[in-house]
């Protein structure tokens, strides 16, 4: 079954299951919504379109994530006039699972608005059974603690300044251990977000936040 929604001035045709980008609904991750404006309801051949909404359909969905798209940039200019004026804009967005498409006045069961948290569990039931000789190599793992003379700061990385520091800071980094930490899509979502062109990946910063956590020199006071 199928459905057609209205939501911050658009349409989205979904199905259960469906992850779908809208404008932004108020709301935190794993909290339940419904979508009232529906426009059509269909299962194959079977199609009800309404005029202009579907009486007694509903359908029901997930929070998921709230976040934000990608910049857009808004350039404009008149020629022989020096105005120039450029804008940036990153549109608020929700990521919505939907869990079902209801008829007839049905309401919401939320039932399957759970069904992910089950599939978790029988993954992390399955890790359980595999054997006992997987677990030391899964604490090998476990990152070094800090050495006594450990000073956290991120200028510490080579090429990074005050001006880095500073946009480091707003997006919510503040310390070595924190850079450490990243993984490839964090790498990714910080280099697009703070338009450093992929100076992360290039000067290697997660493995210099790494060996300065374990008491390592600065990269760049060895170099010198």
């Amino acid at each position: 079954m199928f459905a057609v929604i209205k939501t911050g001035g658009k349409q989205y045709k979904v199905a259960a299951n469906d992850l779908v980008r809208v404008e932004k609904l108020a709301g935190e991750a794993g909290d339940a919504i419904t979508f009232e404006n529906v426009l059509m309801v269909g299962a194959g051949a079977d199609v009800t379109l309404g005029a202009p909404l579907v009486d007694g359909a509903l359908v029901a969905g997930e929070v998921v994530e709230q976040f934000r798209d990608k910049k857009v940039i808004v350039f404009k200019k008149k020629r022989r006039q020096g105005y120039r004026r450029k804008n940036g804009h990153r549109q608020e967005l929700t990521l919505v699972r939907i869990t079902e498409i209801l008829t007839g006045g049905a309401k919401p069961s939320g039932k399957k608005a759970a069904a992910p948290k089950k599939a978790a569990k029988t993954e992390t039931a399955k890790t359980e059974d595999k054997p006992a000789e997987a677990k030391p190599a899964k604490a090998e793992k476990t990152e070094a603690a800090p050495t006594a003379d450990f000073k956290d700061d991120v200028k510490l990385i080579g090429g990074v300044g005050p001006a880095l520091e500073k946009k480091l800071a707003a997006a919510g980094i503040t310390s070595l251990t924190q850079i450490a930490k990243w993984t490839k899509a964090d790498v990714a979502k910080f280099d697009e977000e703070l338009d450093f062109k992929g100076r992360i990946e290039r000067d290697e910063w997660v493995d210099q936040a790494k060996e300065l956590i374990a008491g390592k020199p600065p990269r760049a006071k060895a170099d010198q």
